[in-house]
């Protein structure tokens, strides 16, 4: 009679011709799974499509610092959903690349004050083309009432849950 003991082999993933397992139904009737999937796939389409070094975040600041020139980073943070100290290690990053320009207020040593260089002003430029037609490409199968409606949902999703982890 042959032992029935299970061995190393046995507890070896299958091999790679097989597919891949399909995630379990607690993770697909999670509302907080599915965001992650779009996070992760909206990256990926980031990355092919628009920028490979300037990120979305990158964008969202260099975009928000030219409707506000002038403005401290703690302030601009909160408006493109980063935090504080995120902030603050991306306006550095953006500065060494010489894309922003960071001042230090003359009343508060402390903040410090965003402006685009020219330079910023010629990457968000060439950069917004790509992100408006990233944009729709990913809502082309949406009429402009349901881009609407998709976009007021997913807005009001995005302030309740802002407020649940305030």
């Amino acid at each position: 009679m042959a032992d029935k003991t299970p061995t190393p082999a046995d507890s070896v993933a299958p091999a790679a011709s097989a597919s891949p397992p399909a995630a379990p139904e607690e993770l697909t009737t999670a509302p907080g799974y599915q965001v992650r999937r779009l996070q992760q796939a909206y990256l990926a389409a980031w990355v092919r499509a628009v920028d490979r070094t300037l990120t979305g975040p990158q964008f969202a600041v260099l975009t928000t610092v030219r409707a506000y020139p002038g403005s401290d980073q703690s302030s601009l943070a909160s408006a493109v959903a980063l935090d504080t100290s995120t902030m603050a290690d991306l306006a550095q990053r953006l500065d060494k690349r010489g894309l922003l320009e960071r001042r230090t207020a003359s009343t508060d040593g402390r903040r410090k004050l965003l402006y685009l260089t020219a330079e910023g002003e010629r990457a968000l430029a060439a950069a917004e083309t790509r992100v408006r037609e990233l944009d729709e490409r990913l809502l082309d199968k949406y009429d402009p009432a349901d881009r609407e409606r998709l976009l007021r949902e997913l807005t009001s999703l995005a302030d309740q849950w802002e407020q649940l982890g305030a």
